[in-house]
């Protein structure tokens, strides 16, 4: 069920559920591939968003696989969806906003089958309760212009001079509206490549009075900037500024620059930080093929996520090319309690 929360209730929202989590949150991982490694076929402009109406099925298991990993955030297949996608499939607009909605309604299935099945059979549920001591949310993942060119552009940040801050709320308007009154609990704007789409989204939430509480994760490419060149720091200022972003991070980045990146975060803000990296490669948009880094591919980053968290990161997860089990490793790590050997 979606949450319709006033200000100071959002900036509360997420510490509350950090603190029924023991702190510290852990974040859903790859999902393209997932449906990948389950036979899909993803050479496609909707990307993972082709699921939710050939394979919806496909789409609710990997939601669960990653809810049997650990995971207390699961992200809903709409990183790809738009409205403007879908027509170009051939589906009519009410065909389309349906399809944002399905989103949703899978996550949110996924979580209810989740926990009537621990109901019945695990240790994460209370003898004679309903409700999980490992609570879960569904956010409702919005991906970047970029994400929707299907391009690679949201690994650039570069739009062209025609795109502008009204080119871009128009954009995501409709969308966003359909997502925030669909039953999520939160909306995560991921993958954000540039300070303009940022503020385009901070400006669209207080414009149309979105009542769900939001992340604004953003992407880089050399741990400083985000992979437009523009400042982080300045991308964090804005997510800062804005009182419906509940939580500010790093998505789709190589491991070894999270560090680096959070610290940077934190200078700016002292709101909840997320980072949830890749695999460590990186994406080429013309062959549409991740390719190893010449540095080595950061293939196993469970390692590093103590040092996150003690930087000042709260949620953790991962994103493209990792796994379930990733998300378990990372779920593993942060139940442990902290020793003089995580510092």
């Amino acid at each position: 069920m979606g949450l319709g929360l006033g200000g100071a209730e959002k900036m509360s929202f997420l510490s509350d559920f950090l603190g029924k989590c023991g702190g510290y949150a852990v974040v859903d991982g790859g999902f393209a591939t997932e449906l990948e490694r389950h036979g899909q076929d993803l050479n496609d402009p909707l990307w993972s968003a082709k699921c939710l109406f050939s394979s919806p099925h496909l789409v609710r298991k990997v939601h669960l696989d990653y809810l049997d990993a650990g995971a207390n955030i699961i992200l809903t297949a709409s990183y790809q969806a738009t409205i403007q996608g879908f027509e170009a499939k051939g589906f009519s607009t009410e065909e389309a906003e349906a399809l944002l909605r399905k989103s949703v309604e899978i996550a949110c299935e996924a979580r209810e089958i989740y926990r009537d099945r621990c109901t019945k059979d695990s240790w994460d549920y209370m003898e004679n309760e309903n409700i999980a001591s490992r609570p879960v949310l569904v956010a409702a993942s919005v991906g970047s212009y970029g994400a929707y060119l299907a391009d690679g552009s949201e690994y650039s940040g570069h739009y062209g001079d025609s795109v502008s801050l009204e080119v871009l709320k128009d954009f995501h308007r409709r969308r966003v509206q359909i997502l925030a009154e669909s039953g999520a609990d939160l909306i995560a704007f991921e993958t954000i490549p540039n300070k303009v789409e940022a503020q385009a989204y901070a400006e669209l939430l207080d414009e149309e009075g979105i009542d769900i509480p939001a992340w604004f994760s953003f992407t880089s490419k050399d741990g400083v900037n985000v992979v437009s060149g523009d400042s982080t720091e300045e991308c964090a200022s804005i997510a800062d500024s804005c009182d419906k972003v509940v939580a500010v991070g790093i998505n789709c980045t190589p491991p070894r620059f999270i560090l680096g990146l959070i610290q940077s975060i934190r200078k700016v803000t002292s709101k909840p930080i997320v980072a949830y990296p890749n695999s460590g490669e990186t994406y080429d948009g013309q062959s549409k093929q991740w390719l190893k880094s010449e540095e080595g591919a950061d293939e196993d980053f469970v390692s590093y996520v103590c040092k996150w968290r003690d930087a000042g990161a709260s949620l953790f997860g991962g994103c493209c090319r990792t796994t379930p089990n990733t998300i378990k490793g990372i779920s593993k790590i942060l139940s442990k309690p902290k020793t003089g050997d995580d510092m």
